[in-house]
C-alpha cells in the first residue's frame, strides 16, 4: 500500500501541486542524485513508496535495492551519506531528482561518481579515479 495518492491522468499529472508519483509495474520509480554545490550527476537508483518517504520524512537518501531486495539508506554501512538538500520530480512524476550533499564518494567502486567512464567511438575512457 502506498502511502501516495494514485497519478493523475493526462496533463493533470503535469500541473498537480499534490505529490503523485507514478510508480513503475514493479513498484519503482528512477532516483537520480545529484551533488547540490556543483551539479554533478552522482548516481541512478531506484526507489520503492517507502524508501521515497523514508526519504522525505528522514533527509537521507533511501533507495530500494533490486538485488538485495531491501530498503538501502545510502552510507549506513560505508559512510558515504547523502544528505538530501532538494527534492524534486519530472513533470509527470515518474522520475525524482534528489540534490545531495555528498560525504564520500558516491559510487560503489569509491569514485565520486557512478558515471566515471565516457563513450568515445564506441570505446570507454575513464574520467574519475578510485579513492
Amino acid at each position: 500500500m502506498t502511502p501516495f495518492p494514485p497519478p493523475l491522468s493526462g496533463s493533470a499529472q503535469d500541473e498537480t501541486p499534490e505529490l503523485r508519483p507514478r510508480f513503475d509495474e514493479n513498484g519503482l520509480i528512477a532516483a537520480i542524485a545529484q551533488d547540490a554545490g556543483t551539479g554533478e550527476v552522482l548516481m541512478l537508483a531506484w526507489m520503492n513508496a517507502e524508501a521515497l518517504q523514508k526519504t522525505i520524512e528522514t533527509g537521507r537518501a533511501t533507495y530500494w535495492s533490486r538485488s538485495r531486495g531491501a530498503l538501502w539508506v545510502k552510507g549506513e554501512t560505508s559512510g558515504h551519506t547523502q544528505e538530501v538538500i532538494e527534492l524534486r520530480v519530472d513533470c509527470d512524476q515518474d522520475a525524482v531528482l534528489l540534490k545531495v550533499r555528498q560525504t564520500g564518494g558516491a559510487c560503489h567502486t569509491h569514485r565520486e561518481s557512478c558515471f566515471y567512464r565516457r563513450i568515445e567511438g564506441g570505446v570507454l575512457s575513464f574520467t574519475g579515479k578510485a579513492d
